[in-house]
């Protein structure tokens, strides 16, 4: 008969310490982009080449803080399945 070995695996709250300061230093450097691009786009002629390939990549860096708040979601909903799954099996 072949014997089957379960392993347990700790779960620890502070191994979401680097998740967390990652997700601030992305929306601060994406803050620092954008502030920075529109500093560039300021100086160009507008409706120039320059000028709206500028504002496109505004827009797409934009987008990364737009998302923050879904990543922020589901690493909430992965820590509190991670809580009721280490103390639900302990009742």
């Amino acid at each position: 008969m072949k014997e089957t070995k379960t392993e347990i695996v700790e779960f620890d709250l502070n191994a979401l310490f680097g998740l967390s300061i990652l997700i601030g230093i992305t929306a601060l450097g994406a803050a620092y982009l954008l502030q920075s691009m529109s500093d560039v786009r300021t100086d160009m002629t507008t409706d120039s080449i320059e000028y709206n390939a500028t504002s496109d990549g505004m827009e797409g860096v934009a987008k990364i803080p737009a998302k923050l708040p879904l990543i922020v979601g589901i690493v909430l909903i992965v820590i509190i399945i991670g809580l009721f799954k280490r103390f639900g099996d302990a009742v």
